[in-house]
């Protein structure tokens, strides 16, 4: 069994369907890691992100993103939980003959931990967790209009998405769009 008992956020610019981490600040976690005398398979296997739907399976990007940054790791997870419920793990592992299975993923709160602060998450998140600025949401939106038609979604698809990240972003009852 993989326990998780701590998520730690890195600041990053944000729309609905893009992440851009600020290479600093995951420099700085890094060298905070190690001076806590941690390796990094205690604090840089496991990748945790959400989704604004209710579909938790990866995406194309997704696939590309963990195959860069995790494919010459003895080990990773990379986990989505979408807004809506749903969640979606999978272990990868290159040792030995190699594989990946999907794995459950369940929240256990019979244990304490850190994140169970509601308020010390949402401030985390509100620091590091930034909308992309609206000139580069443009600018996005031209780049994408730019590309061939057969790799665009279609209007529909698209603004379904672009209305579930508002969403997320406006809801005041639950301000960060994280049940558990």
């Amino acid at each position: 069994m993989l326990f998780v008992e701590d998520l730690r956020l890195v600041k990053q610019d944000c729309t609905w369907t893009h992440v851009k981490f600020d290479d600093d600040s995951v420099a700085d976690f890094f060298d905070e890691q190690v001076d806590l005398g941690r390796s990094p398979e205690q604090f840089a296997r496991v990748w945790v992100h959400t989704h604004p739907g209710d579909c938790p399976l990866p995406s194309c990007t997704d696939e590309q993103t963990f195959d860069r940054v995790f494919g010459r790791t003895e080990w990773a997870v990379m986990a989505i939980l979408s807004r809506q419920g749903p969640s979606y793990a999978r272990l990868r592992f290159n040792a030995g003959p190699g594989g990946e299975i999907e794995i459950p993923i369940t929240v256990d709160y019979s244990r304490p931990f850190e994140g169970s602060d509601r308020y010390a998450w949402e401030q985390e998140y509100g620091t590091n967790v930034l909308p992309e600025p609206p000139i580069r949401a443009a600018n996005a939106r031209r780049r994408r209009s730019a590309q061939p038609a057969s790799t665009r979604l279609d209007d529909e698809t698209e603004n379904e998405f672009q209305d579930a990240w508002f969403d997320y972003l406006e809801d005041e009852e639950n301000p960060k769009g994280f049940e558990f």
